[in-house]
């Protein structure tokens, strides 16, 4: 099972300067329980925008760089060589980045999608690609409102392939 874990803006925003354009303390919460024991692939931008490992996740960084290195790290040079580099009976969650985000769904190579929409419209210089309602059926939705850790209403919405 692999699956794309992200958080957009109303227009589909990721990101600005190579970091989050929010600060959203229930989705990095939910981000750490639904990850912990499982594996993230992602990006060499998006793992040096988070500057280490990540407790209780194996860590696998795309990257064309032929001679990155991290430790703790598994560096790979495609999408495809990170999910064969998973250990077994783990779930693959891709973190990002954008590009990865738009090859994996291009492709075909994911069966869900984990979003977290957050309701309100950001400047961003990176975005998420469209959530296609001929791909992708809304399988399970929880709303919240804004409170005084969370400045923004945001949906947690899980989607499956068609």
């Amino acid at each position: 099972m692999i699956t794309v874990i992200a958080a957009i803006g109303t227009n589909n925003e990721l990101g600005k300067g190579n970091d989050l354009i929010w600060h959203l303390p229930a989705d990095l919460k939910r981000f750490k329980n639904v990850t912990s024991g499982h594996t993230i692939v992602m990006g060499r931008k998006t793992f040096e925008s988070i500057g280490r490992p990540l407790p209780n996740r194996t860590t696998i960084i795309i990257t064309r760089d032929k001679t990155y290195a991290q430790e703790g790290c598994i560096i790979v040079n495609s999408v495809e060589e990170a999910i064969a580099s998973a250990p077994k009976g783990q779930k693959i969650f891709v973190i990002g980045g954008a590009q990865i985000y738009q090859y994996v769904l291009a492709k075909n190579l994911i069966d869900t999608l984990d979003i977290t929409h957050v309701h309100d419209v950001f400047e961003a210089d990176v975005y998420f690609p469209e959530i296609k309602e001929a791909t992708w059926k809304e399988v399970a939705r929880e709303d919240f409102k804004a409170d005084e850790k969370n400045k923004y209403d945001y949906s947690f919405v899980s989607y499956q392939r068609i």
